[in-house]
């Protein structure tokens, strides 16, 4: 291979590595500005938010049935002796 054809050969790579990039690039931006739009719709925002509102609450309740749990659990091993538990 001479000189001329390794030139050639690398040319055309470097084009079609630029070309490729530019393409999947091009995709890349038309998935970021439709998951934007998604967003930005605002009755999509509120139900969102809505649902935060739900995990959270959720959550604190979650919360406070492990702590019953936990005190109910505590009460019961109190008044037994080591000796009586199986």
């Amino acid at each position: 291979m001479d000189a001329g054809e390794t030139i050639t050969a690398v040319a055309g790579m470097i084009t079609g590595l630029l070309v490729v990039g530019g393409i999947i690039w091009g995709v890349v931006r038309v998935f970021q500005l439709r998951y934007q739009s998604r967003l930005s719709d605002p009755g999509l925002a509120g139900e969102v938010s809505s649902l935060r509102d739900q995990v959270d609450a959720l959550q604190q309740q979650l919360y406070e049935t492990q702590e019953r749990l936990d005190f109910t659990e505590r009460l019961l091993t109190q008044g037994r002796d080591v000796r009586e538990v199986p």
